[in-house]
Formats: structure tokens, C-alpha cells, sequence
């Protein structure tokens, strides 16, 4: 077989299957008994087995891992706790409107609970279902979670989802959790009073990786598995070159290239694509990743296509106006 031949093709596919596996890159993060992902189970768990009701926020930059964490935490959760949690997801920036965003939770909700939904329900209409399944579903002992992505775009307007919804969560009958999820650490000032008194102001702020979590992370990533398909003399060479300390991850070239991720841009998005380029450029022959890989990978993000898209167009420009020239249409207007 192709891959027995060249176990280097297999352990690229591996490794970049890794790389865009949120779960799997996150799991190294959230073993600290002070992670995000650990605070944010306590909480969401505790509502689940105590039957209390708790709202939260997940603050911190763009591709700084919210979203990622969250889904780990739900996917955790709804494996602990099989039938016990319903899941309601909405976006800021599709559901800002306070009708449509209160629709889209009585669509889901009767989604979940194989009810028929009716698309001429008004607000009041929808209100009054959300609350009255909410009722139900903390009598079945069952939590439902609402993740509000974008979250600022919540604030805007009238903010009547966002009393309703924290309204009613406030009955000793409902058993539901409510995460907003935004790039604005200001998002909880952006509440009005009364939405305000109804918040229980729980925040987790998410920041880049420092140089330790990032130089676990790595290794995490790019260790080779022994027990699967791959050669074992392949993968204990290949993981023997990567993590000995006389090799890359200690070598200081390799440390400066780090630095300069972290003081580009140290967000994890941007730790994904910086290790999808330094994979992508590993030498199939040798079978193994070189200081020169990490180097391309870095070069290549800290490209900026702007500056080189304006560089092309001058290009052209001085072309067409060459040409008009030697075909005897330039003229000083030009």
C-alpha cells in the first residue's frame, strides 16, 4: 500500500486532520483545574445535577478559542449526560432582531422536541412557548443552554430577547443556562438596567496562549501516535527528533520563531494556520519536519497581501500606460 510505503504521507494527513480538530487541539488546555474549560463545566454542569439556573459570558479576542472551548464543554456534557441537555444556538448577527431571534428559539426548541412550529406565531406568541418549554423541560429535570454568539449584536435595540430570556430563567420551574459568547470586553456595560439586574455577571476571559501552553500545544499537534497504522520505528524517530531536548522544539532558532508568532499575533486561529503552513512544507522523503518548515510557515502568514496586491497593481498600470504609448494613444490627460 501507498501509505506503508511512505509512512510520511500518513502522518501529514494525520497531523492536518489534527490541526483543524478544535476538540483534539484543545484538550491539552483544558486539563488545568483553573482552565476556561474547567470553570465553565463546573458551572454548566452544576445547573444540570443541582437544577439551578446560571448565565455566564466568554470574552476575549477573535480566534482566541471561545466557540471552541464551549463546544468541547457541550460535547463533554451531553456525553455525561445523556438526554439531560438541550442545546438552543443563535448569532448576533443573523438573529439581532428581537422576533426573529425569539422564532428561531421556538423553532429549535420545537425541533428538539418533535413539535409542530408555527411561522405566524408572534412575539408574545413565541415568548410564552419559550417560557412554557422551559417550565417543562425543568420539570423533565432537563437543561437547556443558550449559546449567543456575537453577543454585543444582542445589545442593540430594545434588548427585549435578552430580558425575556433571563426573565425567564429566573423561575424557580426552568433549569437553563445562558452564555453569551463576544469579542468586546466591554459586552456586559452594554446591557440596559434591567437586563443588567437579571445577569449573574459570571465572565471567563479568553487570552492567547502563552509560550507554555503554545510549546504544549505543539507537542500535543505533532506528536505521532505509536499504536495506530503508522510504522512504530517511524513515529519513535519522528517524535524522538520533534520533543528530545537536543532537537527543534528546545533549539533556540526555533524559540525566535516562536516569539515572533506570539508578538505578531498569538491567538490560536493564528497558531492553526502558522502549523497547516510549517506541515504543508515537510519533505516527504525525509519524512520529517525541519527548522525550515516552521521558518516558510512564518514567512508566509506574516505576508500581507494588501501591500502586495498594490504592489501588482502598479505593475499593471505602468504596463497599460506603456502600451497605449508604443501604440500611439497616450496622450498627457492620461
Amino acid at each position: 500500500m501507498k501509505g506503508q510505503e511512505n509512512p510520511a504521507e500518513d502522518a501529514l494527513i494525520l497531523i492536518r486532520s489534527r490541526i483543524w480538530d478544535s476538540n483534539f487541539v484543545f484538550t491539552p488546555l483544558s486539563v488545568p483545574p483553573d482552565s476556561n474549560y474547567s470553570k465553565l463545566k463546573f458551572m454548566i454542569s452544576s445547573s444540570v445535577t443541582e437544577a439551578c439556573n446560571n448565565s455566564a459570558l466568554l470574552l476575549g479576542p477573535r480566534g482566541s478559542g471561545k466557540m471552541a472551548v464551549l463546544e468541547l464543554v457541550i460535547r463533554d456534557l451531553l456525553a455525561e449526560h445523556v438526554d439531560m441537555i438541550s442545546v438552543i444556538r443563535l448569532n448576533g448577527r443573523l438573529h439581532s432582531d428581537d422576533n426573529c431571534a425569539v422564532k428561531e428559539i421556538a423553532r429549535q426548541l420545537c425541533v428538539e422536541h418533535q413539535l409542530l412550529f408555527s411561522k405566524m406565531a408572534s412575539f408574545d406568541d413565541n415568548s410564552q412557548f419559550m417560557v412554557a418549554m422551559l417550565r417543562e423541560c425543568g420539570l423533565a429535570h432537563k437543561t437547556v443552554i443558550f449559546v449567543l454568539d456575537e453577543f454585543d449584536f444582542f445589545t442593540q435595540g430594545k434588548q427585549r430577547l435578552l430580558y425575556s430570556l433571563l426573565d425567564a430563567i429566573q423561575s424557580v420551574m426552568s433549569q437553563a443556562v445562558v452564555i453569551g459568547v463576544s469579542c468586546r470586553l466591554d459586552a456586559d456595560q452594554l446591557l440596559e438596567k434591567r437586563v443588567r439586574s437579571r445577569f449573574s455577571h459570571r465572565k471567563l476571559l479568553f487570552i492567547p496562549p502563552s509560550k507554555e501552553d503554545l510549546q504544549r500545544l505543539l507537542k500535543h499537534i505533532l506528536s505521532l501516535p505509536l499504536d495506530m497504522s503508522l510504522p512504530p520505528d517511524y513515529a519513535a524517530e519522528f517524535n524522538a527528533k520533534l520533543h528530545c531536548l537536543k532537537h527543534m522544539l528546545a533549539d533556540e532558532r526555533f524559540e525566535e520563531i516562536i516569539n515572533a508568532l506570539l508578538n505578531s499575533d498569538s491567538t490560536i486561529e493564528n497558531v492553526w494556520r502558522f502549523l497547516f503552513h510549517a506541515v504543508c512544507q515537510m519533505d516527504l522523503e525525509s519524512g520529517f519536519l525541519s527548522l525550515d518548515n516552521f521558518r516558510t510557515a512564518m514567512s508566509s502568514i506574516q505576508r500581507q497581501p494588501k501591500m502586495e496586491y498594490l504592489q501588482g497593481l502598479k505593475v499593471v498600470v505602468v504596463m497599460k500606460r506603456a502600451s497605449r504609448y508604443h501604440s500611439g494613444g497616450f496622450s498627457e490627460a492620461s
